[in-house]
């Protein structure tokens, strides 16, 4: 009888994407961890243990995660966790919490296993900035747009929003469709022939293309009048619900939360 394949034995930075109790004593952890993408792993023993786990396996929480990874096994042991930052200011705001809830989600979700080294790197960066854009920014709608924005193009389903997507020409004009099937905005002709494109002003594509420029750190400075915010929270939510088939849990709430803060 062949013996267990040795495991490898991972130490990487990661956040806590999402931490689920497992029997007694032990918790499921998702983790997205800056050598490989999303990860989930075992930590036995974590509700009893406060020497391996002294309260670092809540939601932000960015560690120094210990890993025992085995060949053929879908799950990861945890063996110990070192808390880096604990993201504070996301935990005494209602709305910011809830809008890096939201964020995390839609990473738990869609953000790839087992990737390369520097698209893991990227990836986790982009997380990073994400989460310090809400703790310092204001956790209102445009915000939230911008970084679900952000988000979809962090892990591969970046809307085209410059040129068309059936002749590759710029689109041009006040309004422009904007195919959600397609992934895309298309020009006046080619526009003509698509049955339940959105229509929507050519300022909001150029406001949303310029989010996707912008360093995550500058996004607060970015301007989105009325009519962009609420075209641009019509794009990205249909976007993201066809191209994903996800109806988020924390989607009520950060809705909910944001739509009472008054603006400003």
């Amino acid at each position: 009888m062949k013996g267990r394949a040795p495991g490898v034995r991972i130490v990487t930075e990661a956040l806590v994407l999402r931490s689920v109790d497992f029997g007694e004593s032990d918790r499921i952890v998702h983790l997205l961890t800056r050598s490989g993408g999303r990860l989930t792993a075992m930590a036995k023993g974590a509700r009893r243990s406060t020497k391996r786990f002294p309260g670092t396996l809540d939601f932000f929480n960015h560690l120094k995660a210990h890993l025992q990874v085995r060949g053929g096994q879908a799950m990861a042991r945890l063996e110990q966790a070192v808390l880096v930052s604990s993201f504070e200011a996301l935990r005494v705001d209602p709305s910011r919490f809830a809008l890096a809830v939201y964020l995390l989600e839609l990473l738990d979700r869609l953000a790839p296993e087992r990737l390369p080294r520097a698209d893991a790197e990227r990836l986790f960066a982009f997380a990073g900035g994400a989460l310090q854009a809400i703790a310092r920014g204001r956790p209102g709608r445009r915000l939230q747009i911008l970084l679900e924005l952000r988000t979809l193009a962090a892990v591969g389903l970046r809307p085209e929003l410059r040129s068309c997507v059936r002749c590759g020409r710029p689109v041009e004009g006040g309004t422009v469709a904007f195919h959600v099937p397609e992934g895309g905005c298309l020009c006046a002709a080619c526009g003509l022939r698509a049955e339940g494109a959105l229509t929507l002003h050519l300022g909001t594509l150029r406001a949303l293309d310029q989010a996707l420029q912008l360093g995550l750190d500058r996004l607060e400075r970015l301007a989105l009048g009325e009519v962009a915010e609420r075209e641009g929270a019509l794009l990205v939510r249909r976007f993201q619900r066809f191209h994903t088939g996800l109806e988020l849990r924390s989607e009520p709430v950060v809705d909910r939360l944001l739509a009472a803060r008054p603006p400003g």
